[in-house]
């Protein structure tokens, strides 16, 4: 009798590889929401660096909203005016989804106050259609047959310039959702 597991499926690497856009000033802002209002569906996520001590605590450094072919990603604190992004999360015609986003939501609350609309959370989905998997990671491998790599998670989202994987990781991260979302509603 053979007792040894089966080996883990080797899926391909799921990566973005449409045009990263990355937001540093107020200015660039309004072009990136007319933008993202003419869209249907958007890939939500956001970075915060990482705490190692007890009570450390950071706020959200990134938010990154993702489109099939466009990742923009807003890195927060070199903005100041987020009455467009406001304008955008409580728009209920623009489905706004990611895993974990509660958590995300109330980080960007406690930046700039909006009424959040729109957001659709992906492990909600898989739990009434009683999936394995709820996270990020495992969702893209049930649903997908894709990997993640989760190795530029905790970096430092802070640094003045986001190096290239950080850049990649987080586009990624967000047209991943979006391609999840998609998946569980043809």
């Amino acid at each position: 009798m053979n007792d040894k597991l089966d080996p883990a499926p080797n899926y391909a690497k799921a990566q973005f590889s449409g045009q990263i856009i990355t937001i540093t000033k107020d200015a660039e802002i309004a072009p990136a929401m007319d933008f993202l209002k003419e869209q249907r569906i958007i890939g939500f996520d956001t970075e915060t660096k990482p705490a190692f001590k007890k009570g450390e605590y950071y706020g959200v450094s990134l938010l990154q909203l993702a489109t099939d072919d466009h990742a923009l990603l807003f890195r927060l604190h070199f903005l100041k005016d987020f009455s467009l992004l406001k304008i955008l999360f409580e728009d209920k015609s623009v489905v706004k989804t990611g895993v974990a986003i509660r958590d995300d939501i109330k980080a960007l609350q406690k930046l700039f106050h909006f009424t959040p609309h729109g957001f659709v959370e992906l492990s909600d989905i898989a739990k009434e259609r009683s999936m394995k998997n709820f996270g990020l990671k495992g969702m893209t491998e049930e649903i997908l047959n894709l990997t993640l790599s989760k190795k530029a998670k905790l970096s430092n989202w802070e640094a003045h310039d986001l190096k290239n994987d950080q850049l990649q990781y987080a586009a990624t991260d967000a047209w991943i959702g979006r391609k999840l979302y998609q998946a569980l509603n043809p």
